[in-house]
């Protein structure tokens, strides 16, 4: 029976993948999707003037809580907003994916990747102010927001409302399909293979482990935003710091690789290579991992920061922009380079391995004894991922159905990360990627229509603050 529905399934994936990723110029060409976020990232990080750069010391001191306030309307500080968006954000695609883009790409593809980083902090940047900008307070406390809120009722004060109402229906009904659909299936699915390579067992007996799976993110997801930010906050930082040092001890191991690395990486992302389908094949590797690692242009961080104590929506939206350049500038890129300069990307033995397997192998290639860690911090990624992604898809059922049948969604969420288990999982990457990123048709389209609000409030933040307006907490 499971092997029937594994076949049926895998065939159904990679049709929707191949209407998402519909490409100009036929198989070598660039999707459609790379090019609307590339156009979206390009154009936010103009019209507002470099935020990405600009604002990045100042990122930090709000990340730190200069600028707290406890008497600020909210449910979580902005510390706690940018660990549940990032744990929905560091996960298996900063292991796995990079390694499937390299391998795909060639090292070129890291260069992109880095590039759609950059950009991404000034797309993530107006999306997280939108949210709080237009989040709404539920009569229990409760607060509700992300692009559902703002592109209907922002696109509303503009005289758009029909069309607000088309884009915010049809971002929460693709998030609800990504969420049950990819994040519980990909997350469960890629931390079964990881650990499997660890524990037998579990390979021969899938369905305990996704048993077990499901029953600590049921445990964690019925607290709602609360209790998920404070069990992000707990497994984020902790988790990036082992996994960024162990790379780094894997870079400093091949210290004389370093340079024909990079220089691989940039000539990689121009030059034609075959492996890598050339110029457009890198580019689109980068661009597309990027885009499911950091979810920049996606609206989904959005959601999380909507639910932060601050006044000052432009003051979330700063704290936002962090997230793409920890999570792919920083992550990502530490991956790529294990992966490039131990050379598994591209040999022959290792062919046949997935993304995590990969990487796996990378580390392994230099630290015997930390595929047990590594397999420890997959699990923790992809249970961080699932938790925070749920909550995504909870809020986007509730604007949709009402609260009363919230127990549905959780339920439906909850069999997504069995059957994630239990699914090929080749066929699970790719359906992985066409679900999550068709959130970036509605949420550009209203982000574009909205920038302008963004880029005057924006303004006013930045005079105040310059003028010394603006006091810091401490």
């Amino acid at each position: 029976m499971l092997d029937w529905i594994s076949a049926n399934f895998s065939d159904l994936l990679k049709n929707i993948d191949a209407i998402i990723f519909y490409s100009i110029g036929g198989d070598r060409g660039i999707p459609l999707i790379v090019l609307w976020l590339i156009s979206g990232g390009l154009f936010f990080t103009v019209r507002m003037q470099f935020i990405n750069l600009r604002a990045f010391k100042h990122a930090i001191d709000i990340i730190l809580g200069k600028y707290d306030d406890p008497n600020d309307e909210g449910e979580v500080s902005h510390f706690q907003a940018v660990a549940t968006a990032l744990s929905g954000t560091v996960g298996l695609g900063n292991i796995a994916g990079v390694a499937i883009a390299i391998s795909l790409g060639g090292p070129g593809a890291a260069f992109w990747m880095t590039i759609a980083g950059f950009l991404g902090m000034s797309t993530k940047f107006i999306e997280c102010t939108l949210a709080q900008k237009y989040r709404i307070f539920n009569p229990d406390g409760t607060v509700a927001g992300g692009p559902m809120y703002y592109l209907s009722i922002g696109l509303a004060d503009l005289g758009q409302k029909k069309l607000g109402q088309v884009l915010a229906g049809m971002f929460a009904f693709f998030n609800i399909l990504a969420v049950l659909g990819s994040s519980s299936i990909f997350q469960s699915n890629q931390s079964q293979v990881v650990v499997a390579n660890v524990l037998p067992f579990v390979a021969e007996r899938t369905w305990i482990y996704g048993l077990v799976l499901v029953l600590i993110v049921g445990l964690v997801i019925i607290g709602g935003i609360q209790r998920i930010a404070g069990v992000a906050a707990a497994i984020v930082p902790a988790m990036c710091g082992v996994y960024f040092f162990a790379a780094l001890w894997v870079i400093l191991a091949n210290l004389t690789a370093i340079p024909n690395a990079l220089i691989s990486i940039i000539h990689g992302a121009f030059v034609p290579q075959a492996m890598a389908g050339g110029f457009v094949g890198a580019l689109v590797q980068g661009f597309r991992r990027a885009a499911f690692s950091n979810e920049a242009g996606l609206g989904l961080a959005a959601i999380a920061h909507a639910t932060a104590k601050t006044d000052e929506p432009i003051r979330e939206g700063i704290v936002a922009l962090l997230e793409p350049f920890i999570d792919t500038i920083v992550i990502c890129n530490m991956t790529a380079l294990v992966v490039i300069i131990t050379g598994v990307y591209n040999n022959p033995e290792f062919a046949n391995l997935g993304g995590s397997e990969l990487t796996l192998a990378a580390f392994t290639s230099v630290i015997s004894w930390f595929p047990a860690v590594l397999t420890v911090c997959i699990f923790l990624f992809a249970l961080s991922t699932m938790i925070s992604s749920s909550y995504y898809g909870q809020v986007c059922w509730q604007y949709l159905f009402g609260d009363r049948s919230v127990i549905i969604y959780k339920v439906l969420f909850l069999v997504g990360v069995f059957v994630g288990t239990v699914t090929n999982p080749e066929a699970v990457i790719q359906f992985a990627d066409a679900l999550k990123i068709t959130l970036a048709f509605p949420s550009l389209l209203g982000t574009y229509f909205l920038c302008g609000k963004v880029a005057t409030d924006l303004e006013n933040y930045m005079k105040r603050l310059q003028t010394g307006e603006m006091i810091s907490a401490n």
